[in-house]
C-alpha cells in the first residue's frame, strides 16, 4: 500500500458571491499514489490545478471549497480526519514547502522561533535543543551565519533565504511526506541544486515520500521516480519519468517537453510554444480540455468524455487520456539509440 493514496479527488469553488452561486470545478476526479522512499511529480501550467490538490491533502482549503474524493495517508483519510487530529499530522508527518515564502512566514515573528515552535510542539525539545537544532536545519539547507539568522525576520532576508527556511521548517521533524510546491522557484542554481539534493538525501536515508509540484521539466528529470501530468484539472498523462520523457503520449505533454530550450539544438532554432493559453479549454464532459490548442484535435476529441486508460503501446504502467496520441517516435530507431534517448 503506498504512503499517500489520492482517489477521485474534487474541489469546486462558488463562482459568485450570491448563496446560490454555481461552482467551478478546479480539480475533476484526480487519482495517484506516491510511496515511500518515492518522489512523484505533479506537473502542468498555472491553473491546472496542482497547487490546489496539495492544499487539499494538507487540509488548507478555505471553507468555502466544496472537497470529494479521499486522499489516504498511512492508512488514513486526511480529507475525513477532525482538525484537531489534523493538526497534529501537519508538520509531523505530512510537512509542505509553500510556493511565496513572503506571505508564507510570519513577518513579525522571528525566523529562529518560527522554526523551533514546530520542534517544541511535535518533538517535546527543550527551548535549547530546539535552538540548536533550528540553526543546524539553517546550515544544512545552505544559509550563512545560521546562529545569527535565527534572530532575523523574514523582511531581513533575501528571497532565496526566505524559502531556504522555509524548506527548514518543514523539514524540521523529518516527516514521512514532504509536499514541495515549487520549493525551488526564489532560487539561483547553485543553491537549487544544493536544496534538491539536500530533498533527495532526505528520500534515500530516510525513506521519505515527497511530491514535488513543478512546471520546471529539469527538475522533474534529475529528481522524480514518477510523473503525473494535470490540464485543467484532470490527469491528462501519468507514467514513469524515463517512460515519459522518452515517449511523451499526450499532445500536451509533448508540447510541454518541445517548448523546453535544449542545449543540442541548433544554433537559431525557435522554440516551439503551446498556442493559446490554459484558458482555452472546452469543458471535459464535452471532450478534452486540451482539444482548443491542439493541433491534431477533430471531431473525435469532441462531444465524448475520454477516460484515463493505460496506453497499449507501453511496456509498463503508462496512462494516457488522448483520442490521437503522439506516435512512439522511437519505433523506427535502432535499440541502442532508444536506449541512450530514455
Amino acid at each position: 500500500m503506498a504512503l499517500l493514496e489520492v482517489r477521485d479527488l474534487s474541489i469546486s469553488f462558488p463562482g459568485g458571491s450570491g448563496r446560490g452561486s454555481a461552482l467551478s470545478k478546479a480539480v475533476d476526479g484526480v487519482s495517484f499514489d506516491v510511496e515511500a522512499g518515492q518522489v512523484a511529480g505533479l506537473v502542468g501550467e498555472s491553473g491546472s490545478g496542482k497547487s490546489v490538490t496539495s492544499l487539499a491533502v494538507m487540509g488548507l482549503l478555505p471553507h468555502t471549497a466544496r472537497v470529494g474524493g479521499s486522499a489516504s495517508f498511512d492508512g488514513r483519510d486526511l480529507l475525513a480526519m477532525p482538525e484537531r487530529e489534523l493538526e497534529g499530522v501537519r508538520g509531523r508527518d505530512v510537512a509542505m514547502v509553500f510556493q511565496d515564502p513572503m506571505t508564507s512566514l510570519n513577518p513579525v515573528v522571528t525566523v529562529g522561533t518560527q522554526i523551533t515552535e514546530v520542534l517544541r510542539r511535535h518533538t517535546g525539545a527543550s527551548r535549547r535543543a530546539a535552538r540548536d537544532e533550528a540553526g543546524e536545519l539553517l546550515a544544512r539547507v545552505g544559509i550563512p551565519a545560521p546562529v545569527r539568522r535565527l534572530r532575523e525576520y523574514p523582511h531581513q532576508l533575501s528571497g532565496g533565504m526566505r524559502q531556504r527556511a522555509m524548506i527548514a521548517i518543514a523539514l524540521a521533524c523529518s516527516p514521512k511526506l514532504l509536499i514541495a510546491d515549487e520549493p525551488t522557484t526564489a532560487l539561483d542554481v547553485t543553491i537549487q541544486a544544493q536544496v534538491l539534493e539536500l530533498m533527495g538525501e532526505l528520500v534515500r536515508e530516510r525513506g521519505t515520500a515527497m511530491l514535488l509540484i513543478t512546471h520546471d521539466l529539469g527538475v522533474v528529470a534529475g529528481l522524480c521516480d514518477t510523473v503525473t501530468v494535470m490540464y485543467s484539472g484532470r490527469v491528462v498523462e501519468r507514467a514513469e519519468r524515463h517512460e515519459l520523457f522518452a515517449r511523451p503520449r499526450h499532445r500536451y505533454t509533448s508540447g510541454l517537453l518541445a517548448s523546453v530550450p535544449r542545449l543540442d539544438a541548433p544554433r537559431g532554432q525557435r522554440l516551439q510554444p503551446i498556442p493559446g493559453t490554459p484558458r482555452d479549454v472546452i469543458g471535459w464532459d464535452a471532450g478534452c480540455a486540451f482539444a482548443p490548442r491542439c493541433s491534431a484535435a477533430d471531431d473525435a476529441c469532441r462531444g465524448t468524455e475520454l477516460p484515463l486508460v493505460q496506453d497499449p503501446t507501453a511496456s509498463g504502467r503508462h496512462l494516457l487520456r488522448c483520442a490521437h496520441p503522439v506516435p512512439d517516435q522511437r519505433a523506427d530507431e535502432p535499440a541502442d539509440e532508444q536506449e541512450r534517448s530514455a
